[in-house]
Protein backbone atom coordinates (compact mmCIF):
# COMPACT_ATOMS: atom_id res chain seq x y z
CA UNK A 1 0.00 0.00 0.00
CA UNK A 2 1.45 3.82 -0.57
CA UNK A 3 0.72 6.44 1.74
CA UNK A 4 -3.04 7.57 0.57
CA UNK A 5 -3.77 4.06 0.73
CA UNK A 6 -3.70 2.94 -2.61
CA UNK A 7 -2.89 -0.71 -3.98
CA UNK A 8 1.12 -0.56 -5.20
CA UNK A 9 1.32 -2.02 -8.42
CA UNK A 10 4.90 -3.26 -7.26
CA UNK A 11 5.04 -6.99 -6.48
CA UNK A 12 7.23 -8.35 -3.53
CA UNK A 13 9.08 -11.71 -4.77
CA UNK A 14 8.06 -13.03 -1.26
CA UNK A 15 4.43 -13.10 -1.89
CA UNK A 16 5.03 -15.66 -5.33
CA UNK A 17 5.61 -19.46 -5.65
CA UNK A 18 8.93 -20.70 -6.35
CA UNK A 19 9.86 -23.55 -8.97
CA UNK A 20 9.24 -25.90 -6.32
CA UNK A 21 6.38 -25.32 -5.14
CA UNK A 22 4.69 -25.42 -8.46
CA UNK A 23 4.06 -29.15 -8.64
CA UNK A 24 3.44 -30.48 -5.06
CA UNK A 25 1.73 -33.79 -6.01
CA UNK A 26 4.46 -35.15 -7.79
CA UNK A 27 7.38 -34.57 -5.51
CA UNK A 28 10.10 -37.25 -4.70
CA UNK A 29 8.14 -37.77 -1.44
CA UNK A 30 6.52 -40.68 -3.73
CA UNK A 31 7.92 -43.54 -3.01
CA UNK A 32 7.37 -45.54 -6.23
CA UNK A 33 9.17 -42.76 -7.38
CA UNK A 34 12.48 -43.35 -5.10
CA UNK A 35 12.46 -46.44 -6.18
CA UNK A 36 12.53 -46.55 -9.72
CA UNK A 37 16.12 -45.09 -9.36
CA UNK A 38 18.76 -47.61 -8.61
CA UNK A 39 22.65 -47.79 -8.30
CA UNK A 40 22.89 -47.98 -12.03
CA UNK A 41 20.76 -46.12 -12.99
CA UNK A 42 22.00 -42.89 -15.21
CA UNK A 43 21.45 -39.73 -13.56
CA UNK A 44 21.27 -36.03 -15.11
CA UNK A 45 23.90 -33.30 -15.05
CA UNK A 46 21.33 -31.15 -13.50
CA UNK A 47 20.61 -32.83 -10.26
CA UNK A 48 16.99 -32.70 -8.33
CA UNK A 49 17.85 -30.33 -5.74
CA UNK A 50 14.49 -29.35 -3.78
CA UNK A 51 16.84 -25.87 -2.03
CA UNK A 52 17.84 -24.64 -5.30
CA UNK A 53 14.36 -24.86 -7.02
CA UNK A 54 13.03 -23.09 -3.75
CA UNK A 55 15.45 -20.32 -4.74
CA UNK A 56 14.03 -20.18 -8.66
CA UNK A 57 10.80 -18.28 -9.84
CA UNK A 58 9.11 -17.90 -12.72
CA UNK A 59 6.62 -14.76 -13.22
CA UNK A 60 4.42 -13.13 -15.63
CA UNK A 61 5.02 -10.03 -15.84
CA UNK A 62 7.22 -6.75 -16.33
CA UNK A 63 10.72 -7.15 -14.38
CA UNK A 64 10.01 -3.44 -13.63
CA UNK A 65 7.51 -3.62 -10.93
CA UNK A 66 9.41 -6.34 -9.54
CA UNK A 67 10.74 -5.47 -5.75
CA UNK A 68 13.73 -7.33 -6.11
CA UNK A 69 17.54 -6.08 -4.61
CA UNK A 70 18.26 -5.44 -8.07
CA UNK A 71 16.09 -6.00 -11.70
CA UNK A 72 18.44 -6.18 -15.07
CA UNK A 73 17.89 -4.50 -17.97
CA UNK A 74 18.82 -5.25 -21.53
CA UNK A 75 20.11 -2.60 -23.55
CA UNK A 76 22.56 -1.47 -26.23
CA UNK A 77 25.90 -0.57 -25.75
CA UNK A 78 25.14 3.01 -26.07
CA UNK A 79 22.81 1.98 -22.77
CA UNK A 80 19.68 3.82 -25.32
CA UNK A 81 17.87 0.99 -26.45
CA UNK A 82 14.31 1.64 -27.07
CA UNK A 83 12.61 -1.68 -25.84
CA UNK A 84 9.24 -3.37 -23.82
CA UNK A 85 11.57 -3.93 -21.16
CA UNK A 86 14.00 -0.82 -21.01
CA UNK A 87 10.88 1.62 -21.60
CA UNK A 88 9.14 0.49 -18.60
CA UNK A 89 11.83 0.92 -16.57
CA UNK A 90 12.84 4.34 -17.45
CA UNK A 91 9.37 5.52 -17.17
CA UNK A 92 8.88 4.27 -13.95
CA UNK A 93 12.69 5.06 -12.60
CA UNK A 94 12.32 8.30 -13.43
CA UNK A 95 14.42 10.92 -15.19
CA UNK A 96 17.11 11.00 -12.77
CA UNK A 97 18.66 7.65 -14.18
CA UNK A 98 19.00 8.73 -17.75
CA UNK A 99 21.57 10.91 -15.62
CA UNK A 100 22.94 7.82 -13.91
CA UNK A 101 23.36 6.10 -17.39
CA UNK A 102 25.43 8.81 -18.77
CA UNK A 103 28.22 8.42 -16.14
CA UNK A 104 28.65 4.62 -16.81
CA UNK A 105 29.67 5.72 -20.93
CA UNK A 106 28.28 2.70 -22.02
CA UNK A 107 28.74 -1.14 -21.57
CA UNK A 108 30.22 -3.55 -23.88
CA UNK A 109 28.16 -6.76 -25.20
CA UNK A 110 28.26 -9.38 -22.29
CA UNK A 111 28.91 -6.61 -19.40
CA UNK A 112 26.71 -5.82 -16.76
CA UNK A 113 27.36 -2.18 -15.22
CA UNK A 114 24.89 -0.95 -12.13
CA UNK A 115 22.80 2.02 -11.69
CA UNK A 116 20.14 2.96 -8.44
CA UNK A 117 16.65 1.95 -8.89
CA UNK A 118 15.80 5.80 -8.41
CA UNK A 119 11.66 5.54 -8.24
CA UNK A 120 11.73 1.35 -8.73
CA UNK A 121 10.56 -0.99 -6.04
CA UNK A 122 14.18 -2.79 -6.61
CA UNK A 123 17.06 -0.79 -5.17
CA UNK A 124 19.38 -1.06 -8.05
CA UNK A 125 18.98 -1.67 -12.27
CA UNK A 126 21.65 -3.81 -13.72
CA UNK A 127 22.85 -2.94 -17.28
CA UNK A 128 23.36 -5.85 -19.86
CA UNK A 129 24.45 -6.10 -23.08
CA UNK A 130 23.10 -9.17 -25.34
CA UNK A 131 24.62 -10.34 -28.61
CA UNK A 132 23.15 -9.70 -31.95
CA UNK A 133 22.41 -12.87 -33.63
CA UNK A 134 23.55 -14.13 -36.68
CA UNK A 135 24.38 -17.99 -37.13
CA UNK A 136 27.75 -18.17 -38.89
CA UNK A 137 28.41 -16.45 -35.88
CA UNK A 138 26.49 -18.48 -33.21
CA UNK A 139 29.89 -19.87 -31.19
CA UNK A 140 29.94 -15.91 -30.28
CA UNK A 141 26.79 -15.07 -29.32
CA UNK A 142 26.63 -17.81 -27.15
CA UNK A 143 29.83 -17.30 -25.12
CA UNK A 144 28.08 -13.69 -25.12
CA UNK A 145 24.92 -14.02 -23.93
CA UNK A 146 26.76 -16.63 -21.50
CA UNK A 147 28.45 -13.55 -20.07
CA UNK A 148 25.38 -11.37 -19.33
CA UNK A 149 24.07 -14.07 -17.14
CA UNK A 150 27.09 -14.98 -15.42
CA UNK A 151 28.30 -11.12 -15.12
CA UNK A 152 24.62 -10.21 -13.31
CA UNK A 153 24.79 -13.03 -10.84
CA UNK A 154 28.28 -11.90 -9.67
CA UNK A 155 27.53 -8.54 -9.75
CA UNK A 156 25.09 -9.39 -7.83
CA UNK A 157 26.94 -11.84 -5.61
CA UNK A 158 29.47 -9.04 -5.44
CA UNK A 159 27.03 -6.41 -3.85
CA UNK A 160 25.53 -9.25 -1.57
CA UNK A 161 22.23 -8.69 -3.29
CA UNK A 162 19.62 -11.41 -1.78
CA UNK A 163 17.23 -11.20 -4.91
CA UNK A 164 17.97 -10.83 -8.90
CA UNK A 165 14.75 -10.25 -11.30
CA UNK A 166 15.35 -11.47 -14.65
CA UNK A 167 14.17 -9.91 -18.03
CA UNK A 168 14.78 -12.09 -21.30
CA UNK A 169 18.34 -10.86 -21.93
CA UNK A 170 18.28 -11.45 -25.53
CA UNK A 171 15.70 -9.16 -26.99
CA UNK A 172 13.49 -10.08 -29.89
CA UNK A 173 15.56 -7.06 -31.99
CA UNK A 174 18.61 -8.90 -31.47
CA UNK A 175 17.32 -12.06 -33.65
CA UNK A 176 18.64 -14.55 -30.75
CA UNK A 177 16.59 -17.20 -31.22
CA UNK A 178 14.01 -17.69 -28.07
CA UNK A 179 14.80 -21.42 -27.24
CA UNK A 180 18.76 -21.44 -27.47
CA UNK A 181 19.01 -18.35 -25.55
CA UNK A 182 16.55 -19.43 -22.68
CA UNK A 183 18.56 -22.86 -22.58
CA UNK A 184 21.91 -20.85 -21.56
CA UNK A 185 20.36 -18.61 -19.25
CA UNK A 186 18.79 -21.52 -17.17
CA UNK A 187 21.73 -23.14 -17.40
CA UNK A 188 24.15 -20.31 -16.14
CA UNK A 189 21.63 -19.64 -13.01
CA UNK A 190 21.56 -23.20 -12.37
CA UNK A 191 25.24 -23.58 -12.35
CA UNK A 192 25.65 -20.19 -10.44
CA UNK A 193 23.48 -21.72 -7.69
CA UNK A 194 24.99 -25.30 -7.44
CA UNK A 195 28.49 -23.22 -6.62
CA UNK A 196 27.43 -19.75 -5.44
CA UNK A 197 23.54 -20.81 -4.18
CA UNK A 198 24.46 -19.56 -0.20
CA UNK A 199 24.88 -15.56 -1.30
CA UNK A 200 21.81 -15.26 -3.53
CA UNK A 201 18.08 -16.18 -1.97
CA UNK A 202 15.56 -15.61 -4.99
CA UNK A 203 16.26 -15.42 -9.07
CA UNK A 204 12.88 -14.20 -10.88
CA UNK A 205 12.35 -14.73 -14.92
CA UNK A 206 10.46 -12.15 -15.60
CA UNK A 207 8.56 -13.41 -18.66
CA UNK A 208 5.71 -12.20 -21.25
CA UNK A 209 3.10 -14.53 -22.20
CA UNK A 210 4.99 -15.17 -25.60
CA UNK A 211 8.00 -16.17 -23.62
CA UNK A 212 6.36 -18.17 -21.15
CA UNK A 213 5.48 -21.25 -22.54
CA UNK A 214 9.30 -21.88 -23.54
CA UNK A 215 10.18 -21.48 -19.86
CA UNK A 216 7.25 -23.94 -18.73
CA UNK A 217 9.30 -26.25 -21.39
CA UNK A 218 12.82 -25.76 -20.51
CA UNK A 219 12.78 -25.19 -16.58
CA UNK A 220 12.53 -28.92 -16.20
CA UNK A 221 15.30 -29.62 -17.43
CA UNK A 222 17.68 -27.69 -15.28
CA UNK A 223 15.73 -27.48 -12.32
CA UNK A 224 14.22 -30.98 -12.03
CA UNK A 225 11.17 -31.01 -9.23
CA UNK A 226 11.47 -34.16 -8.24
CA UNK A 227 13.44 -37.79 -9.42
CA UNK A 228 10.78 -38.96 -12.27
CA UNK A 229 11.13 -35.65 -13.53
CA UNK A 230 14.61 -35.61 -14.11
CA UNK A 231 14.95 -38.83 -15.09
CA UNK A 232 12.16 -37.91 -17.63
CA UNK A 233 13.83 -34.43 -19.00
CA UNK A 234 17.34 -36.21 -19.38
CA UNK A 235 16.90 -37.40 -22.75
CA UNK A 236 15.92 -33.90 -24.07
CA UNK A 237 18.86 -31.82 -22.55
CA UNK A 238 20.90 -30.53 -25.77
CA UNK A 239 24.18 -32.09 -26.17
CA UNK A 240 26.25 -28.70 -25.42
CA UNK A 241 25.66 -28.01 -22.08
CA UNK A 242 28.35 -25.97 -21.04
CA UNK A 243 31.35 -26.79 -18.96
CA UNK A 244 31.11 -26.65 -14.79
CA UNK A 245 29.99 -23.32 -15.09
CA UNK A 246 27.45 -23.17 -17.75
CA UNK A 247 29.83 -21.49 -19.82
CA UNK A 248 29.57 -22.93 -24.11
CA UNK A 249 32.77 -25.58 -24.64
CA UNK A 250 34.46 -25.39 -28.09
CA UNK A 251 35.85 -28.30 -28.69
CA UNK A 252 38.62 -26.36 -31.06
CA UNK A 253 39.21 -24.10 -28.07
CA UNK A 254 39.88 -26.51 -25.51
CA UNK A 255 43.92 -27.36 -24.65
CA UNK A 256 44.41 -31.21 -25.01
CA UNK A 257 47.63 -32.08 -22.75
CA UNK A 258 48.97 -36.16 -22.52
CA UNK A 259 51.95 -37.27 -20.85
CA UNK A 260 53.56 -38.40 -24.44
CA UNK A 261 52.31 -36.14 -27.56
CA UNK A 262 52.03 -39.13 -29.97
CA UNK A 263 52.20 -42.30 -28.48
CA UNK A 264 49.57 -44.27 -26.99
CA UNK A 265 49.01 -44.06 -23.62
CA UNK A 266 46.98 -47.31 -22.32
CA UNK A 267 50.55 -49.70 -22.09
CA UNK A 268 54.33 -50.27 -21.98
CA UNK A 269 54.38 -52.39 -24.71
CA UNK A 270 52.06 -49.96 -27.02
CA UNK A 271 54.28 -46.98 -26.15
CA UNK A 272 57.37 -49.23 -27.18
CA UNK A 273 54.82 -49.66 -30.31
CA UNK A 274 54.48 -45.97 -30.48
CA UNK A 275 58.17 -45.16 -31.96
CA UNK A 276 56.56 -45.51 -35.19
CA UNK A 277 53.72 -43.65 -35.21
CA UNK A 278 53.65 -40.61 -37.54
CA UNK A 279 54.37 -37.38 -35.44
CA UNK A 280 54.37 -35.07 -38.02
CA UNK A 281 51.29 -32.63 -35.97
CA UNK A 282 54.07 -32.02 -33.15
CA UNK A 283 56.59 -29.54 -33.31
CA UNK A 284 60.00 -30.02 -33.98
CA UNK A 285 61.91 -28.66 -31.18
CA UNK A 286 62.88 -30.98 -28.46
CA UNK A 287 60.49 -29.17 -26.15
CA UNK A 288 57.48 -30.35 -28.27
CA UNK A 289 58.58 -33.57 -28.03
CA UNK A 290 59.68 -34.10 -24.74
CA UNK A 291 62.87 -35.33 -25.49
CA UNK A 292 64.76 -34.27 -22.55
CA UNK A 293 68.45 -33.14 -22.67
CA UNK A 294 69.44 -34.19 -26.29
CA UNK A 295 73.16 -33.22 -25.82
CA UNK A 296 73.50 -34.99 -22.79
CA UNK A 297 72.02 -38.60 -24.77
CA UNK A 298 74.64 -37.58 -27.39
CA UNK A 299 77.78 -37.62 -25.36
CA UNK A 300 76.20 -40.58 -23.39
CA UNK A 301 76.35 -42.42 -27.10
CA UNK A 302 79.48 -41.16 -27.92
CA UNK A 303 81.24 -42.28 -24.80
CA UNK A 304 79.56 -46.05 -25.19
CA UNK A 305 77.26 -45.72 -22.10
CA UNK A 306 74.02 -46.14 -23.56
CA UNK A 307 72.24 -49.59 -23.95
CA UNK A 308 71.43 -51.07 -27.46
CA UNK A 309 67.83 -50.64 -26.56
CA UNK A 310 68.45 -47.15 -25.62
CA UNK A 311 70.68 -46.69 -28.66
CA UNK A 312 67.98 -48.56 -31.01
CA UNK A 313 65.21 -45.93 -29.35
CA UNK A 314 67.52 -42.92 -29.86
CA UNK A 315 67.81 -43.63 -33.71
CA UNK A 316 64.15 -43.97 -34.42
CA UNK A 317 63.58 -40.77 -32.92
CA UNK A 318 66.04 -39.35 -34.63
CA UNK A 319 64.05 -41.15 -37.91
CA UNK A 320 60.82 -39.41 -36.80
CA UNK A 321 62.83 -36.16 -36.26
CA UNK A 322 63.95 -36.18 -39.76
CA UNK A 323 61.18 -37.81 -41.14
CA UNK A 324 58.62 -34.74 -40.13
CA UNK A 325 61.19 -31.92 -40.87
CA UNK A 326 61.21 -33.68 -44.47
CA UNK A 327 57.50 -33.77 -44.76
CA UNK A 328 57.22 -29.84 -43.78
CA UNK A 329 60.37 -28.81 -45.61
CA UNK A 330 60.60 -27.77 -49.44
CA UNK A 331 63.00 -29.72 -50.95
CA UNK A 332 62.86 -29.30 -54.42
CA UNK A 333 66.29 -27.31 -54.57
CA UNK A 334 67.91 -30.40 -53.61
CA UNK A 335 65.86 -32.53 -55.87
CA UNK A 336 67.69 -30.02 -58.46
CA UNK A 337 70.99 -30.88 -58.07
CA UNK A 338 70.58 -34.44 -59.21
CA UNK A 339 72.65 -35.51 -56.35
CA UNK A 340 70.19 -38.03 -55.01
CA UNK A 341 68.76 -41.07 -57.05
CA UNK A 342 66.65 -44.26 -55.74
CA UNK A 343 68.07 -47.18 -57.60
CA UNK A 344 65.65 -49.82 -56.82
CA UNK A 345 65.55 -52.16 -53.37
CA UNK A 346 67.45 -54.53 -51.52
CA UNK A 347 66.83 -58.13 -50.65
CA UNK A 348 64.73 -57.07 -47.67
CA UNK A 349 63.02 -55.16 -49.83
CA UNK A 350 64.13 -51.82 -48.24
CA UNK A 351 64.70 -48.59 -50.96
CA UNK A 352 68.61 -48.27 -52.10
CA UNK A 353 69.53 -44.73 -52.37
CA UNK A 354 72.93 -43.20 -54.34
CA UNK A 355 74.00 -40.20 -53.40
CA UNK A 356 76.74 -38.60 -56.06
CA UNK A 357 79.13 -36.62 -53.86
CA UNK A 358 80.42 -34.58 -56.83
CA UNK A 359 77.13 -32.79 -57.54
CA UNK A 360 76.50 -31.14 -53.78
CA UNK A 361 77.83 -27.59 -53.36
CA UNK A 362 78.84 -28.25 -49.62
CA UNK A 363 79.42 -24.57 -49.51
CA UNK A 364 75.76 -23.55 -51.18
CA UNK A 365 73.34 -25.33 -49.82
CA UNK A 366 71.72 -26.31 -46.56
CA UNK A 367 73.67 -29.47 -45.33
CA UNK A 368 70.36 -30.06 -42.74
CA UNK A 369 68.22 -30.07 -46.25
Amino acid sequence: MDPLGAPSQFVDVDTLPSWGDSWEDELNTSDTAVETFQEDTIRSPFLYNKDINGKVILWKGDVALLNCTAIVNTSNENLTDKNPVSDSIFMLAGPDLKEDLQKLKGCRTGEAKLTKGFNLAARFIIHTVGPKYKSRYRTAAESSLYSCYRNVLQLAKEQSMSSVGFCVINSAKRGYPLEDATHIALRTVRRFLEIHGETIEKVVFAVSELEEATYQKLLPLYFPRSLKEEYRSLPYLPADIGNAEGEPVVPERQIRICEKPGAPEDTQEEEAEGLGVDLSFIGSHAFARMEGDIDKQRRLILQGQLSEAALQKQHQRNYNRWLCQARSEDLSDIASLKALYQTGVDNCGRTVMVVVGRNIPVTLIDMDK
